[in-house]
C-alpha cells in the first residue's frame, strides 16, 4: 500500500525548543546583533567579517543543540506516511533526528560556498575565515539565503507543496516570504494542519486544523489525529 504524501513547512519555532533562539522573539536582535548589520546582501558587502563571526557563533550554537520532540516525532512519521520537511531552518536538526527528505529553503549552517558562485558548495564544520577560497578563488561564505537574495530552492518546494496530500505548517509566523506563500499551493480540499504556540494569520484555507500549543506537544497531537488517515 503506498504512503501519503506529508509535506510539512517548519520554521524556527520548531528548533527554538531545542534552544536556539529566532530573532523575531527578540525584537530584531540576534544574540545582540542587529540582523541588517549581518543577515543581508549589504551587509556582506559592507563587513565580511562581522557577517562571518556571527555564522560562525551560530554554527557553533547548532552543533550543541540537540533534536526536539518535534524533530523526532516527524522522523517517526516515516514509517506510515511519505513525510516531506520543507524547513525555513537553517540547521540540521531534522536530518540529526533521522528525517530523510529536507530541504532547506534558506540554506545551511554546516556548508559554505564561492561568494561568486552559487554552485561551488562545500561542508564545513568549524570556522569561515576571510582570506579562506573556493576554487574559483573567490572568497567564501555561508551557503545562506540572506535578506535581498532569491530564494532558489521555492520552485522545488511548491511542487512538493501541490502534490502533498496531507499538509502541515509547524513554528513559523507565515510573514517571511517567499515560504509563507507556500500555504497557497496545497490542494484546496486535503487536510492542513497549523501548529504554534500562538497561531498565526491565515488566509481562508479550507479544511484547517489549528492546533495551539508548542511544536513538541502540537507534533505529538499531531500524530494522535493522523492515526487512520
Amino acid at each position: 500500500m503506498q504512503k501519503k504524501k506529508l509535506v510539512v513547512l517548519t520554521g524556527a519555532g520548531i528548533s527554538a525548543e531545542s534552544g536556539l533562539k529566532t530573532f523575531r522573539d527578540s525584537e530584531g536582535l540576534w544574540e545582540g546583533y542587529d540582523i541588517e548589520e549581518v543577515a543581508t546582501a549589504t551587509a556582506w558587502r559592507r563587513n565580511p567579517a562581522l557577517v562571518l563571526e556571527f555564522y560562525n557563533m551560530r554554527r557553533q550554537n547548532v552543533k550543541d543543540a540537540q533534536p526536539n520532540a518535534a524533530h523526532i516525532a516527524l522522523a517517526e512519521l516515516q514509517q506510515d506516511f511519505d513525510v516531506h520537511i520543507i524547513t525555513q531552518n537553517i540547521d540540521d536538526l531534522h536530518e540529526r533526528a533521522g528525517s530523510e527528505n529536507v530541504l532547506h529553503l534558506h540554506g545551511e549552517i554546516f556548508k559554505m560556498r564561492s561568494e561568486k558562485n552559487e554552485n561551488l558548495i562545500y561542508q564545513i564544520e568549524g570556522s569561515i575565515e576571510l582570506g579562506d577560497l573556493a576554487s574559483d578563488g573567490a572568497q567564501l561564505r555561508p551557503h545562506i539565503v540572506w535578506f535581498e537574495e532569491p530564494v532558489p530552492m521555492i520552485e522545488r518546494a511548491a511542487q512538493l507543496v501541490r502534490k502533498a496530500e496531507i499538509f502541515v505548517v509547524i513554528g513559523t509566523s507565515l510573514v517571511v516570504y517567499p515560504a509563507a506563500g507556500l500555504v497557497d499551493y496545497a490542494p484546496w480540499e486535503i487536510p492542513k494542519f497549523i501548529i504554534d504556540k500562538k497561531i498565526p494569520y491565515t488566509s481562508s484555507l479550507y479544511n484547517l486544523i489549528s492546533i495551539e500549543l508548542p511544536a513538541s506537544a502540537g507534533s505529538l497531537e499531531l500524530k494522535e489525529r493522523l492515526k487512520g488517515m
